[in-house]
This record gives C-alpha cells, structure tokens and sequence, in this order.
C-alpha cells in the first residue's frame, strides 16, 4: 500500500473515535499493554512526560515540547487529534513522521492488528511509542486522548505527571460530573512520580489530592504563580503576540519574568503558569533549560512544532478567527477573547458532532449573534438544521448550511467592514479551515 492508501486502511478497518464515537473507545488498556509487548515494549525505552486534562493540554503539550527542543534535546511530541494530516499526531523536534515510516510500520505489523483488533488510538499510540524508541528520543511529551486512567498512552512510566484542567466533555464516557470526571483524568498519576494539576479547582482538587497522597506522588497547583498578561488595550486580541508577566520562578533564580507567546488566546496565560511549573520540576530532574530557552521557544511555538487551530486569524478582511475550544469551559474561554476584539456585529460559524450535550454550550452563546450553522465533514457530525433547531430553543438565530466552508463563505461576505467573523464549535470544524 502506498501512504494513501496505508491511512485509508486505519480509518476504514481500525474504530476511529472521531468518526464514530464512544464504540471505537476501549474501556481497558489490554489491546496497547499486547500491541506493545509484541513491539517489545518501546514506552519503557525513552523519557516522558504526560500531559491530561480538559482543556489546554494540546497547547501545554506543544509548549512544552518546542522549550526542550530549543534547549537541545531531541524531543518527541505526540497529540491528537490531526486537524489536516495524521501524521501531525506523531512528531520529533517539530517535524511529522515520515510517509514512508507509517508505510512501514502499517505493513510490517498488520498481521498483528488482525488478531489483536485495536482501535485506531491504540494503533497510533503504538506507532509513535516505537517510533520515538527507534529514533532514539531524549523526551518525549505524551499527551492524553481521553480520559486517563483507561487511556491508551497510560502505559508510560513518565518523569511528570500533568493535568491541565477539569471540564464537562466526554460526558457519555467518563461520567456525568465532574467528580468522575476528574477521578478518570486523576488515573495517570503514578506512584512517586510528581503531578502539576494546571487549576485549583476547588470542588475537585481533593480527587487530586486524595489520589497523589495514595500514590505518593508529589503534587503542585500551577494556579499558585502570580501571572498577568500586559498591555491588554483594546487592539490586543489583533496582536501576533501575547506579552505575559509571571512572578515566583524562582527555580530561574528571577522575581518577575517577562515572556513573549505567539499563542496569543488569553486562556494560554493558565496554560503558560502549568508549563513554567512543569519545566521547574525538570529542571530539579537535572534537565538543562535556559531562561532564554524558554523566552525563544515560547515566542515560536507554531513555527516549532506545528500547532494551529488556537485563536488563529484566518483572514483580516474581514476579520476572520478560528479556534479549536468545543466544551462549555473552552467555549467560555472563546467568548472572553471575542470581548477584547473590537466589532460592530459578531458572525459566528458552528458546528457540533452529535453525541454531546451541547445544551451547556448553547446555554453561554450570545444572543445578538449571527448564527452560521453547519456539519462538520465526519459521520458524526451533527446535521445542520438539527443544530439550528436546537439552537433556536435557546434564542440563537441564523441559517443552515451544507458544509463548514460554504457557511464561513456566507459569513465572510455578510460581514461588514467591523465586523468579526468566529469559526469554531469543534476541533473538526476548524479542522477544515485552517
């Protein structure tokens, strides 16, 4: 099979969650504990760090894997999902795996697929455990897909344990509040390994207490940083960068630090404290990182490893801005950066797949919005016009349309020269934008 091809066989043979939902979950780890015996167990074979939670993981992931490439090491990332090619999932120092490394791997291992049947995570999550084992890998950052405690990447014994936050996603799998939630997300913290939970949030931090003293691992609130972000004016939101203020790193030997990121969405300032508590604790690991390693690679994390689809001007005429936030906290998130861009009228682009409660993100939409409603490309995605009658029970109005870029076509000509037009709801619709 050529690469085409190769890709082609894992979405049709292997359960894809992002296609058809919580049937492709497993709920143990059996299938990737037998997959990876056969490799001969490649996770025990390079360092790691595991980053879960909520919310802000892929950014801390990618923030923390562009600082220890800038610092010399040969750093593996590996995230998901892709917004426009698979092998975005596996990365070394910023650059996808090969074609032809999937190519091989698919090939060479297929008859093990037969018998042992796993999904397509647990495949993927394979792929780049072996393939950073081969290449050698100084570190590499591992970052959750679902959950935790039955999560495929949690069979890594990593030197750090990170949970950026708790939020209301995945409901139908890991439980209807967010004491469960929690509990699954609390399930890769390991024993005297240390944990950075991103957020104090006070009606789960005892999970995550509990948890960390039953394991002895040590555990740290990142929330505890001092943190602001400068120059907040009224064209902030336009700028190329975010100029942030934190105080307290001491392990860097300053009182105040001034940072430059070019994720410039106001929620990375959370995600920004998590990954300078993170670095710390690698720092007393006996990992070499400057302070000037950090100030270079935080101002070029996309240019570094990849990452889009957060907070990302699609186009200034109009205005154009898309983001990947899809649960209640992400959306929340979203609507406090559209507050700090001046605009006359908001078009919003929305799409959802269909095996969420979304009631609680129509709940904390505007009202005097423009509402584009629209599938994303996946089979679950949710239809439009359900979308649009859904949304109408809350107030929210606007048109239905076939597909995501026909609905940011009619927004971007609808929209006057003051207007902002948003493109978001799902990681998959900002998938086919980006």
């Amino acid at each position: 099979m050529n690469y085409q091809q190769t890709v082609q066989y894992l979405y049709s043979q292997l359960p894809l969650f992002t296609r058809v939902g919580a049937s492709a979950y497993k709920a143990n780890l059996d299938n990737t504990i037998e997959l990876c015996k056969r490799l001969n167990n490649p996770q025990h074979k390079f360092k790691s760090v595991h980053v879960g939670g909520t919310n802000g993981k892929g950014s801390t992931s990618h923030m923390l894997a562009a600082i220890l490439q800038t610092a010399g090491y040969k750093t593996g990332l590996y995230t998901s999902p892709h917004l426009k090619d698979f092998r975005e999932r596996v990365r070394i120092n910023g650059e996808m795996i090969s074609e032809q490394e999937v190519i091989d791997f698919v090939a060479k291992h297929k008859v093990d697929f037969d018998e042992i049947s796993p999904s397509f995570f647990e495949m993927t999550v394979a792929l780049a455990f072996d393939f950073f084992a081969r290449e050698k890998v100084d570190i590499a950052i591992i970052e959750v897909g679902l959950g935790g405690r039955l999560d495929s990447t949690n069979i890594i014994t990593p030197l750090l344990s990170v949970i950026t936050n708790i939020g209301w996603d995945h409901m139908n799998i890991l439980g209807d509040s967010l004491l469960l939630i929690a509990a699954e997300k609390a399930g890769i913290i390991k024993p005297n390994i240390p944990v950075i939970i991103g957020e104090y949030q006070q009606e789960v931090a005892d999970v995550f207490i509990t948890r960390a003293k039953r394991e002895n691992s040590p555990i740290s609130f990142a929330s505890d940083l001092k943190a602001e972000i400068r120059d907040q004016g009224s064209g902030v939101r336009l700028k190329q960068f975010l100029d942030v203020t934190i105080t307290q790193t001491s392990d860097f030997g300053l009182q105040t630090s001034d940072f430059r990121l070019d994720l410039t969405g106001t929620y990375q300032l959370k995600n920004l404290k998590t990954v300078i508590c993170a670095v710390e604790e690698l720092l007393s690991q006996g990992f070499k990182i400057s302070y000037d390693d950090l100030k270079s690679a935080l101002s070029q994390v996309k240019t570094l490893t990849g990452l889009h689809g957060r907070w990302e001007v699609l186009s200034k005429h109009p205005l154009t801005i898309c983001d990947t936030g899809h649960n209640p906290e992400g959306i929340q998130e979203v609507l406090q950066n559209i507050a700090l861009v001046p605009h006359d009228r908001l078009h919003f682009v929305i799409g959802v797949v269909n095996d969420k409660d979304i009631s609680k993100i129509l709940a904390v939409l505007p009202l005097n919005t423009t509402y584009y409603f629209c599938k994303p490309d996946i089979p679950r995605g949710l239809e439009a016009e359900s979308l649009k009658q859904k949304a109408e029970s809350f107030g929210l109005q606007g048109g239905a349309y076939p597909s995501v870029k026909l609905a940011l076509l009619s927004a971007q000509q609808n929209a006057g020269e003051n207007d902002l037009v948003f493109v978001g709801g799902s990681t998959f619709v900002v998938a086919e934008v980006v």
